[in-house]
């Protein structure tokens, strides 16, 4: 199997994933539907069953994940017509896509947005997988979803896309010296920037008009038919977080949607995934859903900045948070090539210019 001779190392974009599809170094069944390839990502689907299991697991060096899910299976779920993934339980869910890489190729998975703001911890596994998310170079073999919805229970279908998948080639991640030569000669985000192991960003928790700074997750709600788009009302699913102090107290396992204080740039040569802050800065994790498509928030594809949504989950203690508290970092990635679609440009991309939103799920609340 190979792929394109490209000018440099790098994140490849769609229309090399293109190539690779019709070359079989991805491929699908049934085949890979229009909408799936994005500027720097393609979109997995959910497959026809998933399967109810004791604990979280990856397979091991030397196990594949069928043989697996033999020791953990406790029952089998049809998707055809449907079904509810209950908050709380883990489920594995076998992905139409299948992978045969070069050598040279690796990828690296993650939660889609609207995945994410639902508190629906997905996350890719592969046979003799060790880590989730990540899959090595030269990898040939099936794909699959572990899901755990956290907060809301959750209808699915064959077909959905709840996560995403990278591919790249060599070293593609820009060190420190480049983000600060790039933000000097175009900005990478709204206002200073700080800069160590990637682009920190912070909380906004002083809103430039009223008190509304977030979104906490109710308790006890009913079901998310995740087909169904601007259609549940927030109220019924979300209590509003006020702040006129510019601080709030995270409560231990309480899930919040915030929105960081920066504007991102992402210029049309680079991807960013966004990882988390170094762990002693509180009790908490900040996302689930990482990736940044070129162009997100950039002029070249029609954004003014995109600020980061960040989906934020508190541990074991209250935790007060502080307006402008540097809360995770965006690790910017060169592509290998320019993509010739960009994020927001001609393509379906729900969350370019975005402030404090919800998932594409819920509908705008009212002022």
């Amino acid at each position: 199997m190979s792929v394109p001779t490209l000018p440099s190392p790098g994140v490849l974009p769609c229309q090399t994933l293109s190539e690779m599809i019709a070359a079989g170094a991805i491929s699908a069944s049934p085949a890979i539907a229009d909408g799936q390839v994005q500027p720097a990502s393609l979109d997995l689907r959910l497959g026809t069953v998933a399967y109810r299991v004791r604990a979280s697991f990856l397979a091991g060096e030397g196990a594949t994940v069928a043989e697996r899910l033999a020791d953990f299976e406790m029952h089998r779920i049809s998707l055809d017509e449907g079904a509810v993934l209950e908050k709380g339980c883990v489920y594995v869910v076998p992905l139409m896509e299948h992978l045969d890489l070069p050598d040279t190729v690796q990828a690296v998975a993650n939660a889609k947005s609207s995945t994410g703001r639902l508190d629906l911890l997905t996350r890719t596994i592969s046979d003799g997988g060790t880590e989730f998310d990540r899959i090595p170079a030269g990898y040939a073999g099936p794909l699959y979803a572990e899901i755990c919805p956290r907060s809301f229970s959750v209808l699915v279908r064959p077909g959905m896309r709840l996560n995403q998948i990278r591919f790249r080639t060599g070293q593609a991640v820009l060190d420190d010296a480049d983000l600060r030569a790039r933000h000097a000669e175009t900005p990478l985000v709204s206002g200073p920037a700080h800069i160590d192991q990637g682009l920190g960003f912070s909380v906004d928790l002083r809103p430039t008009s009223g008190t509304l700074v977030g979104y906490r997750a109710k308790p006890h709600t009913g079901v998310i038919d995740l087909e169904k788009i601007g259609h549940y009302p927030p109220a019924e699913y979300w209590e509003e977080v006020h702040s006129d102090q510019g601080r709030i107290i995270l409560d231990p396992g309480a899930f919040y949607i915030l929105v960081s204080r920066e504007a991102v740039h992402i210029p049309p040569d680079c991807a960013a995934e966004m990882a988390p802050f170094l762990a002693m800065v509180g009790e908490f994790r900040v996302h689930y859903a990482g990736f940044f498509d070129p162009g997100f928030g950039h002029a070249a594809a029609g954004g003014a900045g995109s600020r980061g949504v960040l989906e934020v989950r508190c541990h074991e203690a209250p935790f007060v948070l502080e307006h402008g508290q540097i809360v995770g970092r965006l690790v910017y990635e060169r592509m290998a090539e320019v993509p010739t679609e960009l994020y927001g440009a001609g393509i379906a991309s729900n969350y370019q210019g975005q402030g404090l939103k919800l998932s594409k799920h819920f509908a705008t609340p009212a002022r």
